[in-house]
């Protein structure tokens, strides 16, 4: 892949993380080409690799879409999550020194702040930091990198999420972890792990899109316009209904 194809594929992916980009989405490799101004080939290129990635479908005759995941799919991506961290749960028993635990300890105590102060963004994003830095002690970067793929994946499940979630069940689960890992109690950390995974994956409705739907340029608009350092907003959420509406979580696990 060309840089410009991997820079046009991080830009798509981005648009899918911050939810601009929703499931369904057309992606016309004309329409792409004109807004990123490359030839359809490039552009060919960078949606073969959100493919690859799972965040795309490609239709013959029809062409590319942002993927619409099942409820078998996320059971699947849940699944395999399960088994990475397992995994890397299993290394990191017998191998893991104080110096590991302690920056698992401290992550936890700093999204604990931020969960009790209401910074419910900041808690979000190091709910997810911490399954990365957990599996990143384990050294092995083959587990990384597929770790890291199943997450980008979940980037579609959290499009779907109407559901509120308990912060305080998805922190103690991390220390609990954390806990049962230390003391060796491999066989009880494992087993909360897929406990953990599924009680998450029953919390989306996978039958209503919370996010407003926008046309491809304006979904990446904000992307082109040159401003360093400053990220898009995230699309807003439609009005639920539900008290309000509903908050997403756009840590790996989602709602609960």
């Amino acid at each position: 892949m060309s840089s410009r194809s991997q820079a046009i594929a991080d830009i798509l992916t981005r648009a899918i993380i911050d939810h601009r980009l929703v499931p369904g989405c057309k992606l016309g490799e004309r329409e792409l080409s004109e807004i990123f101004d490359v030839s359809r080939i490039v552009v060919r290129q960078a949606l073969i690799r959100l493919a690859d990635d799972g965040l795309a479908q490609i239709e013959r005759n029809r062409g590319a879409f942002v993927a619409r995941p099942s409820m078998q799919e996320a059971l699947e991506i849940y699944d395999a999550l399960t088994l990475v961290e397992q995994g890397v749960a299993a290394q990191l028993s017998d191998r893991l020194g104080p110096a590991g635990w302690a920056e698992l300890r401290q992550h936890i105590e700093r999204q604990r702040q931020a969960a009790a102060s209401g910074n419910h963004a900041l808690a979000d994003v190091l709910g997810q930091e911490f399954h990365t830095i957990f599996v990143r002690l384990s050294r092995n970067r083959v587990m990384q990198e597929i770790h890291a793929q199943l997450v980008r994946r979940t980037t579609l499940l959290r499009s779907l999420i109407t559901a509120d979630f308990d912060y305080c069940n998805l922190l103690d689960d991390h220390a609990r972890v954390v806990d049962l890992l230390e003391k060796g109690r491999l066989k009880q950390a494992m087993e909360l792990i897929d406990t953990h995974h599924r009680s998450v994956v029953r919390g989306y409705i996978m039958d209503r899109q919370v996010f407003p739907e926008l046309t491809p340029r304006e979904a990446l608009g904000p992307y082109l316009d040159g401003k360093a350092g400053e990220a898009p907003k995230p699309a807003p959420r439609k009005n639920t209904g539900n008290n309000g509406g509903t908050r997403a979580h756009s840590h790996v696990h989602a709602a609960k």
